[in-house]
Protein backbone atom coordinates (compact mmCIF):
# COMPACT_ATOMS: atom_id res chain seq x y z
CA UNK A 1 0.00 0.00 0.00
CA UNK A 2 1.30 3.74 -0.87
CA UNK A 3 2.54 5.83 1.84
CA UNK A 4 0.18 8.49 2.43
CA UNK A 5 0.98 11.30 5.15
CA UNK A 6 -2.59 12.54 5.39
CA UNK A 7 -3.60 9.19 7.49
CA UNK A 8 -2.85 8.70 11.12
CA UNK A 9 -2.79 5.60 13.22
CA UNK A 10 -4.35 5.77 16.89
CA UNK A 11 -3.08 2.62 18.38
CA UNK A 12 -4.38 1.49 22.14
CA UNK A 13 -6.56 -1.50 23.75
CA UNK A 14 -9.71 0.39 24.65
CA UNK A 15 -10.77 -1.75 26.71
CA UNK A 16 -13.13 -0.08 26.67
CA UNK A 17 -13.26 2.74 25.25
CA UNK A 18 -13.27 6.42 27.75
CA UNK A 19 -14.19 9.41 26.77
CA UNK A 20 -10.05 10.58 26.86
CA UNK A 21 -9.41 7.70 24.03
CA UNK A 22 -13.34 9.50 22.32
CA UNK A 23 -11.52 13.08 23.18
CA UNK A 24 -8.42 12.22 20.71
CA UNK A 25 -10.01 10.64 18.38
CA UNK A 26 -12.24 14.10 17.83
CA UNK A 27 -9.10 15.88 17.80
CA UNK A 28 -6.80 13.55 15.38
CA UNK A 29 -9.89 13.09 13.32
CA UNK A 30 -9.74 16.69 12.70
CA UNK A 31 -6.07 16.74 11.86
CA UNK A 32 -5.86 14.18 9.01
CA UNK A 33 -7.83 13.06 5.94
CA UNK A 34 -8.33 9.77 7.63
CA UNK A 35 -7.71 8.27 11.21
CA UNK A 36 -7.49 4.53 11.41
CA UNK A 37 -8.26 3.20 15.19
CA UNK A 38 -5.53 0.07 15.47
CA UNK A 39 -7.02 -2.14 18.72
CA UNK A 40 -4.17 -3.92 20.07
CA UNK A 41 -4.75 -7.47 20.55
CA UNK A 42 -2.70 -8.79 22.87
CA UNK A 43 -3.09 -12.75 23.29
CA UNK A 44 -1.32 -13.06 26.34
CA UNK A 45 -3.46 -10.08 28.10
CA UNK A 46 -6.75 -11.39 29.79
CA UNK A 47 -9.16 -8.73 28.14
CA UNK A 48 -12.59 -7.86 28.89
CA UNK A 49 -14.11 -7.61 25.79
CA UNK A 50 -12.77 -9.14 22.64
CA UNK A 51 -11.20 -7.80 19.86
CA UNK A 52 -14.51 -7.97 17.90
CA UNK A 53 -16.36 -6.38 20.71
CA UNK A 54 -13.86 -3.58 20.83
CA UNK A 55 -14.32 -2.34 17.34
CA UNK A 56 -17.99 -2.68 17.57
CA UNK A 57 -18.37 -0.27 19.96
CA UNK A 58 -15.53 2.07 18.79
CA UNK A 59 -17.30 1.94 15.60
CA UNK A 60 -20.57 2.53 17.52
CA UNK A 61 -19.16 5.92 19.76
CA UNK A 62 -16.77 7.21 16.36
CA UNK A 63 -19.43 6.31 13.38
CA UNK A 64 -20.06 10.41 12.99
CA UNK A 65 -16.58 10.88 12.06
CA UNK A 66 -16.47 9.92 8.65
CA UNK A 67 -12.90 9.77 8.16
CA UNK A 68 -12.34 7.10 11.05
CA UNK A 69 -11.38 3.60 10.35
CA UNK A 70 -11.19 0.89 13.30
CA UNK A 71 -9.64 -2.12 12.51
CA UNK A 72 -7.10 -5.16 15.10
CA UNK A 73 -4.07 -5.45 14.76
CA UNK A 74 -1.16 -7.88 16.51
CA UNK A 75 2.68 -7.57 16.52
CA UNK A 76 4.27 -4.06 16.32
CA UNK A 77 2.53 -0.64 15.90
CA UNK A 78 4.83 0.23 13.72
CA UNK A 79 4.18 -2.67 11.22
CA UNK A 80 0.65 -2.03 11.40
CA UNK A 81 1.34 1.65 10.47
CA UNK A 82 3.08 0.91 7.32
CA UNK A 83 0.73 -2.13 6.29
CA UNK A 84 -2.10 1.05 6.67
CA UNK A 85 -0.05 2.96 4.47
CA UNK A 86 0.41 5.57 6.91
CA UNK A 87 3.10 7.28 8.51
CA UNK A 88 2.09 8.68 11.71
CA UNK A 89 1.26 7.48 15.19
CA UNK A 90 -1.17 9.07 17.15
CA UNK A 91 -0.58 8.70 20.94
CA UNK A 92 -2.50 10.23 23.53
CA UNK A 93 -1.13 11.51 26.80
CA UNK A 94 -2.72 11.89 30.02
CA UNK A 95 0.08 12.15 32.73
CA UNK A 96 4.17 13.22 32.81
CA UNK A 97 3.83 9.16 33.81
CA UNK A 98 2.15 8.48 30.34
CA UNK A 99 5.23 10.69 28.49
CA UNK A 100 7.90 8.77 30.31
CA UNK A 101 6.26 5.05 28.64
CA UNK A 102 5.70 6.78 25.23
CA UNK A 103 8.66 8.31 25.10
CA UNK A 104 10.84 5.04 25.75
CA UNK A 105 8.13 3.24 22.67
CA UNK A 106 8.71 6.61 20.63
CA UNK A 107 12.69 5.65 20.49
CA UNK A 108 12.18 2.09 20.33
CA UNK A 109 9.63 2.40 16.77
CA UNK A 110 12.25 5.13 15.44
CA UNK A 111 14.81 2.39 15.87
CA UNK A 112 11.80 -0.32 14.46
CA UNK A 113 10.83 2.05 11.46
CA UNK A 114 12.54 5.79 11.41
CA UNK A 115 10.35 6.89 8.48
CA UNK A 116 7.50 6.76 11.09
CA UNK A 117 6.61 9.62 13.53
CA UNK A 118 4.23 9.52 16.54
CA UNK A 119 2.02 12.51 17.51
CA UNK A 120 1.48 13.11 20.95
CA UNK A 121 -2.39 15.10 21.89
CA UNK A 122 -2.39 15.78 25.37
CA UNK A 123 -6.28 14.88 26.71
CA UNK A 124 -8.51 17.19 27.92
CA UNK A 125 -7.97 17.82 31.70
CA UNK A 126 -11.23 16.88 32.58
CA UNK A 127 -10.16 13.46 30.98
CA UNK A 128 -6.46 13.44 32.58
CA UNK A 129 -7.68 10.60 35.21
CA UNK A 130 -9.82 8.47 32.72
CA UNK A 131 -8.23 5.09 31.84
CA UNK A 132 -9.96 1.79 31.11
CA UNK A 133 -8.38 0.33 34.40
CA UNK A 134 -10.29 2.73 36.17
CA UNK A 135 -13.53 2.04 34.68
CA UNK A 136 -12.92 -1.58 35.82
CA UNK A 137 -12.96 -0.89 39.15
CA UNK A 138 -15.47 2.03 39.45
CA UNK A 139 -18.27 0.05 37.31
CA UNK A 140 -19.40 -1.59 40.22
CA UNK A 141 -19.64 1.21 42.20
CA UNK A 142 -20.98 3.84 40.34
CA UNK A 143 -24.16 5.32 39.00
CA UNK A 144 -24.82 5.29 35.44
CA UNK A 145 -24.55 9.11 35.84
CA UNK A 146 -21.47 9.02 37.73
CA UNK A 147 -20.09 6.43 34.99
CA UNK A 148 -21.03 8.63 31.83
CA UNK A 149 -18.43 11.22 33.17
CA UNK A 150 -15.73 8.71 32.10
CA UNK A 151 -17.52 6.47 29.26
CA UNK A 152 -19.43 7.43 26.27
CA UNK A 153 -23.59 6.95 27.61
CA UNK A 154 -24.07 4.64 24.67
CA UNK A 155 -21.43 2.25 26.15
CA UNK A 156 -22.66 1.64 30.19
CA UNK A 157 -24.98 -1.17 29.79
CA UNK A 158 -22.43 -3.04 27.68
CA UNK A 159 -19.78 -2.17 29.67
CA UNK A 160 -21.87 -3.55 33.18
CA UNK A 161 -22.93 -6.70 31.73
CA UNK A 162 -19.31 -7.87 30.90
CA UNK A 163 -18.11 -6.60 34.57
CA UNK A 164 -20.74 -8.57 35.77
CA UNK A 165 -20.04 -11.51 33.65
CA UNK A 166 -16.68 -11.68 34.65
CA UNK A 167 -17.65 -11.46 38.29
CA UNK A 168 -17.18 -8.22 38.92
Amino acid sequence: MPVDSRIAVYTGSFDPITLGHLNVIERASRLVDRLIVGIGVNLEKQSLFTPEERVALVELVTARLGNVVVKTFTGLAVKFVRDCGARVIVRGIRTLTDMEAEFTMTLANRKLDPGVETVFLMADEEFSHVSSTLIKQITPLAGDEELSRFVPRELIAAIRAKIAAAGG
